[in-house]
């Protein structure tokens, strides 16, 4: 039903709210896919945009829409329950935090029960695909996102609790045997007693007793650690909120503290099950319990409880047929299996005979046909050929054994074999290197034979030369003046070669000094001043060239002798020239800078 004008919506609301005419089931997902797109662009917005949305969405029959559409068949929506789970998600955080300018009893009094309603038939529908194993991980996780939309409206909406929990559907879903679906119910009561434990004083004592019913059963019948942590943990929040509802307790349970010392003592929340009876039994010890409780009482509650069974009882009878017709299910089709099974292993076992039986009477048919050769063969030849045949029997229990031997000592040298494999990478390493060192040898070597020549060269050379010789004819030589001549040409270039060899070994030398030279220019240049110098640096500066080493000794002393002298004579020019050397000394160490100075 739209309730407001169509001139005043939002403009990115307006495509959901077309959808809505159609009232297909087809349409669920695009909806849903319109809603979680707007809420989350106006969840990053200011509070003020996000309740005009919501008032917008009750305005226009969104929600009436959405909880609608819970009830839905999403066997057959794009989605399936996922889909559902998500608009419930939706539904229940639009309707919390909200407060309608309009139609506010409408709302409160129509819309929310509505909402409640559909949310436990949901959840309903999700209980009883995971009791039937249809996909029961996803169905569990899509009960739980359910439980927690409900726990969320109501935690919102206070009003709701006693709706939600006088409703049928709620209390089939209290009362699940599956131990999942139990342990989430608890949860979820837990939860709520956290947040609103006044709520207990607005519901009627049926519906208490009922819980505390389906609590207790959780703690008489359920083995697992978890549902008895959360059921102990339910009940003492019930028993501490009110002192009325823990006498309760303990009027219509007798016999509750042996049983949460004897069953539940010892898995992991001691604290909580001694918590539950301190509260449970103020100042009664175990022993004065038992004789305080009379036989009458505990008469009743075996009553009470022998009629709770008996009421389980008839409810497993009642879901009984559906068991037998699972269970006959699951064994026919194991049988089935079994039964493939072995077939394939009689299949198998017959195939291993069959050729088991064509190898022997291949065999049989090959020994047959020997014993009929040997037959037909010379007796001084049957001699010869048994030899061979033992003689390639011989060899072939050789080869094998071989075989073994150098397998096994492979296995055992499979350390020294990878040692060998790393020794061998090296050397062909140092190999490579060698050889790109001779390389660049044969690069710097004084003489290298002439390339090979082609034909076509050949003959152009030779042209050449008979071009040559007739623009330039010479006088004939004799054979010995050529070998003169060659001979003579061959010792210059051997003195050729040794001088270049004495040539380059200088050009080292000199290269080696001026580097030198260099180094020790850079080094005077980075010198430290006196004040930050250290003992050691000195000695980094002392020239090993003795004229450098003299020129520095002479500078200094003139410079010494100039400080010492009085101001009056520093005003000439007497001093003005540090450079007084004298020259035979500098001429004779001058030679000695770059040859005698290392």
């Amino acid at each position: 039903m739209n309730l407001g004008s169509k001139d005043n919506i939002d403009p990115n609301l307006q495509p959901v709210v077309n959808a809505l005419a159609s009232k297909s089931q087809q349409t669920v997902p695009h909806v849903l896919l319109a809603l979680k797109d707007i809420l989350g662009r106006k969840s990053v917005e200011d509070d003020e945009d996000l309740e005009k949305l919501k008032q917008d969405l009750y305005t226009h029959g969104v929600l009436q829409y959405c909880a609608t559409a819970l009830n839905f068949d999403y066997e057959n929506i794009q989605g399936g329950f996922s889909t559902a789970t998500q608009m419930a998600e939706i539904l229940s955080s639009c309707c919390v935090g909200f407060d309608p300018v309009r139609n506010k009893d409408r709302f409160q009094n129509e819309v929310l029960p509505s909402v409640a309603d559909s949310l436990i038939s949901l959840a309903k529908r999700l209980m009883d695909r995971s009791v039937e194993g249809k996909n029961k991980a996803g169905t569990t996780r899509h009960f739980q996102k359910v439980m927690d939309s409900i726990f969320w409206i109501i935690k919102g909406h206070s009003e709701l609790i006693p709706h939600v929990f006088q409703s049928k559907e709620y209390e089939e879903i209290q009362l699940s045997e599956n131990e999942e679906i139990g342990f989430i119910s608890l949860l979820q009561l837990q939860n709520l007693f956290q947040t609103n434990s006044e709520f207990l004083i607005k519901i009627s004592p049926a519906v208490l007793n009922g819980i505390l019913d389906d609590i207790v059963y959780k703690l008489g019948s359920s083995s697992d650690s978890a549902t008895g942590r959360a059921a102990t943990k339910t009940l003492l929040l019930m028993a501490s909120s009110q002192s009325s509802i823990a006498e309760m307790i303990t009027q219509q349970y007798q016999g509750l503290d042996s049983l949460l010392k004897n069953d539940w003592t010892g898995k992991g929340f001691d604290a909580d099950v001694a918590q539950l009876i301190r509260t449970l039994y103020p100042g009664v010890n175990r022993q004065e319990a038992a004789e305080y409780v009379s036989e009458e009482k505990v008469r009743a509650a075996c009553v009470i409880q022998a009629a709770w069974r008996a009421f389980q009882t008839r409810k497993r009878m009642k879901k009984l047929p559906k068991a037998v017709s699972i269970l006959q299910r699951s064994f026919r089709e194991r049988r089935r299996r079994q039964e493939a099974q072995s077939q394939k292993r009689k299949a198998e076992e017959e195939l291993k005979r069959q050729v088991l039986l064509r190898r022997q009477r291949a065999l049989r048919e090959f020994r047959q046909r020997q014993l009929q050769l040997l037959e037909i063969v010379p007796a001084g030849q049957v001699d010869r050929y048994l030899g061979e045949l033992e003689l390639r029997a011989a060899v072939v229990i050789q080869t094998v054994w071989r075989g073994h031997r150098e397998r096994r000592n492979f296995q055992q040298q499979r350390e020294t074999l990878r040692q060998f494999k790393a020794a061998v990478t090296i050397q062909r390493a140092a190999l490579r290197f060698l050889k790109r060192l001779r390389a660049k040898r044969n690069k710097l070597s004084p003489w290298k034979g002439p390339k090979g020549l082609t034909d076509a060269r050949r003959t152009e050379l030779k042209k050449q030369v008979d071009e040559h010789i007739a623009l330039h004819p010479r006088p004939s030589v004799s054979v010995e003046a050529c070998r003169e001549l060659h001979q003579r040409a061959q010792e210059m270039l051997r003195q050729h070669l040794m001088r270049r060899d004495a040539d380059r070994k200088a050009e080292q030398h000199r290269q080696a000094l001026l580097a030198q030279i260099n180094t020790d220019l850079e080094l005077l240049m980075n010198a430290p001043s006196l004040s930050e110098a250290t003992e050691g640096e000195p000695g980094v500066f002392l020239s090993r060239s003795a004229p450098v080493a003299m020129r520095a000794r002479q500078f200094h002393h003139n410079m010494m002798q100039a400080s010492r002298c009085p101001w009056w004579k520093k005003l000439g020019d007497e001093f003005s020239d540090t450079e007084s050397m004298p020259k035979d000394n500098l001429d004779t160490e001058f030679q000695m800078l770059y040859f005698g100075g290392s």
